[in-house]
């Protein structure tokens, strides 16, 4: 019997509640909105680290950062085992378009065919690099990426690098699937084999454009979000570490073309999903997955970007869809995580999941049954951030001389109250220690960690 097809869509920086079916009132996500209305929907699910390079190594290998040694803006080694190569050898045609962000020399990570562009080898890994001459090309001030500051200044109605990219890589995709099941010119379609497609947008990802019917549309409808950081040392910064001090009006803007940003790749996956049927494909055959790299603060808490282990940042949007097997509008509650894709992928697809993964099978709870389900998600942000969420408690561990962040999120949904020095949850403090020190950090942390200890 012939291996489903998968169908898997990604977004960078799409923060979980800018949703339809989230219950977001302004937004317009139709596509989004059907699939999760058909589909299975993780309410809790998060990205294993808060940012865009070791969150999708981290997706790939199906391992935690510490586990795959990607713990900042590092690629995995090459060769290093993926769920693109592993599907692979079991005769998929795995194929991507846009955005991968793999910056080492390995760079289809186990992808069969890349159609799109985003192929770039970063500085650090170039072979035999004589490092005097890239010292003498420094980028000259003002270069190079915007401060947050500027990022939302900037933010308007415009036509943006991303919008392009995306464009294309949509445009690459209904080009390949065509061929691919069609062929109406050479008549030699590919489809005998099973497909893995993967078309990975750029947006919502700043800069902050949108086209100007879209940013006109949310511009007087978006809620801001005008808020002051705590005095946390470190939730209190946004990614470059710089207080944000700009208007409402800016902000309003920004938020605007988010909006806009999201409503653009829900219409992108609507054309590449009536191209499937166009071509006489059953969609309730196919495994379709969509999720985020990781989400956006958009001013929540005083931050932005991403980088911090806030539900707006951390937690990510995921819908799995395959009617075939999984009745539609189920709602997981359980805490997931990026790296259980592989383990789920190699289930549904009756592909034997390999050993030493930080990956669990979400299978069970897409049929219902959570009795075996730890309920824990861990993400981690460079060598000595951590964050364990477990039930509705989350934990975060900065390094030594740092306080800890403990949040309750049933009963602080906002994230505003650190308990960490409550008495009431000293009990679980004491768990979250011992946990984090199996995960190989804090001052106790087991020096022959290997990985979570899943399977």
């Amino acid at each position: 019997m012939k291996r489903p097809n998968i169908l898997f869509l990604m977004s960078d920086e799409h923060r979980a509640d800018v949703t339809g079916y989230e219950g977001n009132n302004v937004i317009r996500t139709p596509v989004m909105d059907w699939l999760a209305e058909t589909g299975v929907v993780f309410r809790n699910a998060y990205t294993p680290s808060p940012v865009c390079i070791p969150a999708r190594q981290c997706l790939m290998a199906g391992q935690l950062p510490k586990t795959c040694e990607c713990e900042g803006w590092i690629d995995l080694k090459p060769g290093y085992r993926t769920f693109a190569r592993e599907f692979s050898r079991y005769a998929y045609n795995t194929v991507c378009s846009g955005k991968l962000h793999h910056i080492g020399q390995d760079q289809m990570q186990g992808w069969r065919k890349r159609i799109a562009p985003d192929c770039e080898i970063s500085d650090a890994y170039v072979e035999d690099r004589i490092d005097e001459e890239f010292a003498r090309y420094r980028p000259a001030p003002g270069t190079g990426k915007w401060s947050n500051q500027r990022e939302v200044e900037e933010a308007r109605a415009a036509e943006g690098p991303w919008q392009v990219f995306d464009r294309m890589a949509v445009d690459a995709s209904l080009h390949f699937l065509d061929r691919y099941f069609r062929d109406s010119l050479y008549l030699k379609p590919q489809s005998h084999r099973p497909l893995l497609f993967k078309l990975s947008l750029i947006q919502p990802h700043y800069p902050y454009f949108t086209d100007q019917r879209r940013f006109d549309y949310y511009y007087e409808r978006v809620q801001i979000y005008r808020e002051k950081p705590c005095d946390h040392p470190v939730l209190s910064q946004s990614q470059l570490g710089k207080p944000v001090e700009v208007t409402d009006e800016a902000i309003r803007r920004t938020t605007a073309a988010y909006y806009g940003m999201i409503e653009t790749i829900d219409s992108h996956y609507g054309q590449v999903l009536r191209c499937l049927e166009s071509l006489g494909e059953n969609l309730d055959d196919w495994i379709i997955i969509y999720t985020s790299d990781h989400g956006e603060m958009l001013g929540e808490h005083g931050i932005w970007e991403k980088t911090r282990f806030y539900e707006a940042s951390v937690r990510v949007p995921l819908i799995i869809r395959y009617p075939a097997r999984f009745e539609g509008g189920r709602v997981v509650t359980e805490n997931v995580n990026l790296c259980d894709l592989f383990a789920t992928l190699c289930e549904l697809a009756d592909i034997e999941t390999p050993d030493n993964l930080d990956s669990r099978s979400l299978v069970p709870l897409m049929s219902g049954d959570a009795s075996c389900w730890d309920n824990e998600s861990i993400s981690q942000m460079g060598e000595d951030h951590v964050m364990i969420k477990r039930d509705h408690l989350k934990y975060q561990y900065y390094g030594e001389g740092i306080p800890e962040v403990l949040f309750d999120l049933q009963r602080d949904p906002k994230e505003t109250t650190n308990l960490a020095e409550d008495p009431s949850y000293r009990e679980a403090m004491a768990a979250f220690r011992v946990r984090l020190a199996e995960l190989g950090h804090g001052p106790q942390a087991n020096p022959d960690y290997r990985n979570a200890g899943y399977r």
